[in-house]
């Protein structure tokens, strides 16, 4: 769907503390498969002399329970341990759940970090998206999300690709949405194809399942613009709304909806998902497809990309078991992630692409009867691959129960900094001024990237 926001709906604030000033968004558009292969194409890509530095970064909303994905304690007693047994993958001495087995033939490229401390307790995106720590001071205003200031720093690689695009679908709890610009101002929010739909805007005789059929989707993008230009909408837009709808009513936009230009093989390899599940249920629907458009944004110049993916919060009695659940949705997770590894070094972006996954926190390391398991900040952790990083290993380590680390603390702030370098942003010394003037540093206390990885 395109919507257009008006006049009348600039007055409010949207969950992420965002203003609701004219802004475009295509949409459900994306929610049964489709990949925007073209939907930014840089028309200058091909003589830059390299690929720009680029990151995709993956929410599991919820907070995911590390001791039944890559953190299993086979040893520990049953109502610790839980059903799942571990497998070997193809790096010595490497387990991780037998729910994944794609992940584990490909572990050499990929890094997993067991032992992230000084987690929030609650559920909130903010940390995921920006590595700050809510409960301390926060500048006016707030912090900027990762993309935001990415795109402050960098500015778009090329100018027909926004620097920081989110694939993020709303949420109805509020603090599961990305916490915005923050200080940086409305400027650095992310572009958003896949936003929040309000007053929606359907293409005249299109529906999602007649997208493959070029000739009408052209003569409905062409139908929307004249009607765009008659009822005089485009007058008054702003600038960032006026560049938006350029993106979107291009003839770019019929090609990147052409689903008969996608390799069925690709699409194949995602797996598909329900965009209805969990919508009504705070977290974000199981969506593998965003992946691949996340690839596919990423390689039309976008440098951060972020997606929210399913729901992993995990209890509330028998018939919603976290072992069900999980069987339900690990296998879905398996084949999307290790697809979004496949591609990356398939394509040649292994070495510029950075892929962060992770939630809010752990969970307990004992399962209850009411509500599996709980809410652990005590420990976290994160699934990390690309980015030239060195992979096949393991950061860190908690005890036999899987409650706490015991080698080796790794902090939301070196994550982020770990980020930040692989863009060759330098975070010892870049700062950003925030609305009283004051230079702020990009991470908390001083940290430095992950040398395990570097």
């Amino acid at each position: 769907m395109l919507t257009l926001l008006g006049k009348d709906q600039a007055r409010g604030s949207f969950c992420d503390r965002l203003s609701r000033r004219n802004f475009l968004q295509i949409g459900s558009l994306g929610l049964s498969g489709l990949t925007l292969p073209r939907l930014l194409q840089a028309e200058s890509q091909s003589e830059k002399p390299k690929r720009q530095k680029s990151v995709i970064m993956i929410y599991l909303v919820g907070g995911p329970p590390h001791q039944d994905m890559i953190d299993l304690k086979p040893e520990a007693p049953k109502e610790i341990a839980g059903p799942w047994r571990p497998i070997a993958t193809n790096v010595p001495g490497i387990e991780i759940c037998e729910a994944f087995p794609r992940m584990a033939r490909m572990m050499d490229k990929m890094v997993l970090v067991r032992s992230i401390v000084g987690s929030q307790s609650g559920h909130d995106a903010i940390q995921c998206f920006n590595g700050h720590n809510p409960r301390k001071l926060t500048p006016q205003g707030g912090w900027p999300q990762f993309g935001s200031t990415v795109a402050k720093i960098q500015g778009p690689y090329v100018e027909s690709a926004p620097p920081f695009i989110s694939l993020c679908y709303p949420c109805t709890h509020g603090p599961y949405n990305e916490p915005g610009p923050g200080f940086l101002g409305l400027s650095e929010s992310p572009f958003r194809p896949m936003g929040p739909t309000r007053h929606d805007m359907v293409l005249n005789g299109i529906s999602l399942e007649r997208l493959a059929d070029r000739k009408q989707l052209l003569q409905s993008i062409d139908n929307f613009k004249r009607e765009a230009d008659a009822s005089g909408m485009m007058t008054g837009l702003d600038t960032f709304t006026e560049q938006a709808m350029g993106v979107l009513t291009s003839s770019q936009l019929a090609e990147a909806l052409d689903l008969s230009q996608e390799d069925p093989e690709t699409v194949k390899r995602y797996g598909t998902g329900d965009p209805t599940v969990f919508i009504d249920s705070n977290g974000a629907p199981r969506v593998p497809q965003s992946m691949l458009v996340a690839r596919r944004l990423i390689e039309a110049g976008a440098r951060v990309v972020t997606l929210n993916y399913s729901k992993w919060d995990w209890h509330g009695g028998k018939n919603n078991s976290i072992f069900k659940r999980e069987a339900e949705d690990f296998p879905i997770f398996d084949q999307c992630v290790s697809a979004l590894l496949e591609d990356l070094h398939q394509r040649g972006l292994s070495d510029d692409c950075t892929v962060a996954i992770w939630g809010e926190f752990g969970r307990t390391p004992k399962i209850s009867t009411q509500v599996g398991r709980d809410h652990w900040p005590r420990v976290n952790s994160a699934i990390l691959f690309g980015g030239g990083m060195q992979t096949g290993q393991v950061i860190g380590a908690t005890d036999r129960l899987g409650g706490e680390a015991v080698d080796r603390p790794v902090t939301f702030p070196e994550l982020f900094a770990t980020l930040y370098h692989n863009l060759s942003i330098d975070t010892e010394h870049t700062t950003l001024l925030d609305f009283s003037g004051r230079p702020q540093y990009l991470v908390e206390d001083h940290a430095r990237p992950l040398p395990e990885l570097i």
